[in-house]
């Protein structure tokens, strides 16, 4: 098979040809269509991601969008053609989804939205889980709370405010008045967070109490805003608190905190399952048309994988960065790998 190799951290990619892997007891073997960049990528790629090393060479990608194509020993939940989307690999020595297969634990997985391609779906497995464990599993999220997004439209930010929106929340976000657009789209008050203090947007929009809920997306200055701005009792949650922080201001209004690392049943093994349970949600929300993820319009191939972390290094990137994994046609007398077992 085909597959944007990495040799070198900040190095190039290298377009290669290597072994088509097997699936072993309970994965499944994913002929890949499209595989979702994030930033996170970008920090694996440079080496400067202490908390996602993957040893190089390397195949990065952590989200894929893709057709099941062969099923290893004690998987049930699955069969041949079924079209699946997931968080898969890209970290801790697991193979990404830069290449045209991709041999995964199918507990990772599930079926894809229907009324979704498979670039929209490539785009959505870590911001969706990332937000999802935050919003749910960690704060509870239900309807007529107040919640703030910290970050509205970012990966995560956009995500969770469409989630937070379909529990019945009342939704707010922070974001430049540049973006304030698409965070009104999205069905939230957007807060221009140049423009007002943390007092001002508690004052205008929380009664100056503060909100039942408040996610961080920005981590840092940010993460200490949301301190301020949650209520007594209130809960924040961050996907980026990897600071020192001073908790006085939480403690104060006997608040609590949550820290959200969606990489750990990747690199533990343990807790997988959730992660597909978690997609299966957010096929419920999509297929009732309750999320939409951003999506960059440009079309990126294995071959130009480079240029797809350019368009988020450079902040290019209008949406979710995918890149195309399109079928390998062999030219005659080229050699091709050989079948797999329990194909389809």
């Amino acid at each position: 098979m085909r597959a944007a190799l990495l040799e070198t951290h900040g190095g190039p990619f290298r377009l290669a040809e290597i072994a088509r892997p097997q699936p072993g007891p309970g994965e499944v073997l994913v002929r890949v269509h499209a595989s979702g960049v994030n930033p996170l990528d970008i920090k694996i790629r440079a080496g400067a991601a202490a908390h996602a090393r993957h040893p190089l060479p390397a195949i990065l990608g952590i989200d894929l969008a893709g057709v099941i194509e062969s099923v290893g020993p004690d998987v049930t939940a699955f069969r041949c053609g079924d079209e699946v989307y997931g968080m898969t690999g890209g970290v801790g020595g697991i193979q990404g989804s830069l290449a045209e297969y991709a041999s995964v634990d199918a507990r990772l997985l599930a079926r894809k939205p229907a009324n979704f391609g498979f670039r929209e779906a490539a785009a959505l497995p870590l911001v969706f889980i990332t937000a999802w464990e935050g919003l749910v599993d960690r704060a509870g999220v239900r309807a007529e709370q107040k919640v703030l997004i910290q970050g509205g439209a970012g990966g995560v930010g956009h995500v969770a405010v469409q989630i937070a929106k379909a529990f019945g929340a009342e939704v707010y976000a922070t974001a430049s008045a540049e973006k304030k657009d698409m965070v009104e789209a999205l069905g939230a008050t957007a807060v221009d967070y140049r423009a007002e203090t943390v007092e001002d947007y508690v004052s205008a929009h929380a009664g100056g109490e503060g909100f039942d809920i408040v996610y961080d997306t920005g981590g840092g200055a940010i993460l200490d805003a949301s301190f301020k701005a949650v209520r007594r009792f209130g809960h924040v949650v961050s996907c980026l608190g990897w600071g020192n922080h001073a908790l006085a201001s939480l403690s104060f209004r006997g608040g609590s905190y949550s820290g959200v690392f969606s990489l750990l049943p990747l690199l533990t093994g343990v807790g997988r399952e959730h992660h597909g349970a978690i997609l299966a949600e957010a096929t419920r929300l999509i297929e009732g048309g309750k999320l939409v993820p951003a999506l960059d319009p440009r079309s990126f191939s294995l071959g130009g994988v480079a240029a797809a972390h350019s368009a988020i290094e450079d902040r290019s990137a209008r949406g979710k960065i995918v890149v195309d994994v399109p079928r390998y046609e062999a030219v005659p007398g080229e050699a091709t790998d050989k079948p797999f077992a329990n194909a389809c």
